[in-house]
């Protein structure tokens, strides 16, 4: 649950007054235009950066009013997925899941490597525990950083722009997994995007930043909103016209 937010960067606000609730087994869309603050509010909520004003709640705790020790308990209750998968190219794709693992657990080798090999197989990579991140396509990049992200069990799972630089038919198979996930795991996904096939498609709930207005121009199932928010710069978004003609009075 995000209460008040407002995020800056010193005297520079990015945005103001944000309220929505994430509810489990969301998969709930951050959306907006570029420049908007999509990735700083992620930071904001995986604790990276404090808020300005305001409250970022996770199951009735408030994330930046408890001590560093139990807001990294917190932290480690979500995953991340970046856009570059952020693997670290030297080791091993199943280096880089046990990674985690390895620091954050007491678990054994062996147990690291059985849960090493189940997590990918989980993204439909089993058998590629050798293969180096440069041996893959960008699609299996996607998906290992997706395993490394679930190595902890994860309740929620963050995926920043995770469609970039793929082409649509691995986008929509990405899709697909993300759904899969949800599904089997009972993972809350948050999830930020502005490719309208996996809004439209994926999402079951949404919020839009504006860069202009500083602020969130619509909260709700992003299938509805494209249907029936009347706000013009959040139909133009979903309905791919231009920004412009949708600013005009």
């Amino acid at each position: 649950m995000v209460q008040g937010l407002t995020m800056a960067y010193g005297k520079h606000v990015v945005q103001r007054n944000l309220d929505f609730t994430i509810l489990r087994g969301d998969i709930f869309i951050i959306m907006g235009g570029s420049g908007c603050g999509k990735s700083t509010l992620m930071r904001h909520m995986i604790g990276l950066m404090p808020p300005a004003r305001g409250r970022i709640v996770f199951d009735g705790v408030s994330l930046w009013e408890v001590d560093p020790e139990q807001r990294a308990r917190l932290v480690r209750r979500a995953g991340v997925t970046y856009q570059s998968a952020a693997l670290w190219s030297s080791m091993t794709i199943a280096e880089n899941v046990a990674l985690p693992l390895e620091l954050y657990t007491d678990l054994s080798a062996a147990e690291i490597r059985e849960l090493v090999a189940l997590k990918l197989a989980l993204v439909g990579l089993a058998g590629l525990e050798d293969a180096y991140p440069a041996e893959l396509s960008g699609g299996m990049r996607k998906r290992a950083g997706i395993a490394r992200a679930l190595a902890l069990d994860p309740q929620i799972l963050f995926f920043d722009e995770p469609s970039a630089g793929l082409d649509p038919i691995t986008s929509r198979r990405l899709d697909d997994l993300i759904v899969e996930l949800r599904d089997n795991l009972g993972t809350t996904v948050v999830l930020i995007t502005h490719e309208l096939p996996t809004v439209l498609g994926i999402g079951t709930n949404a919020v839009f930043l504006d860069a202009e207005a500083k602020t969130q121009l619509a909260v709700g199932d992003p299938r509805r909103l494209a249907e029936a928010c009347t706000h013009p710069v959040v139909h133009a978004f979903l309905h791919r016209e231009e920004p412009e003609a949708a600013r005009a009075p």
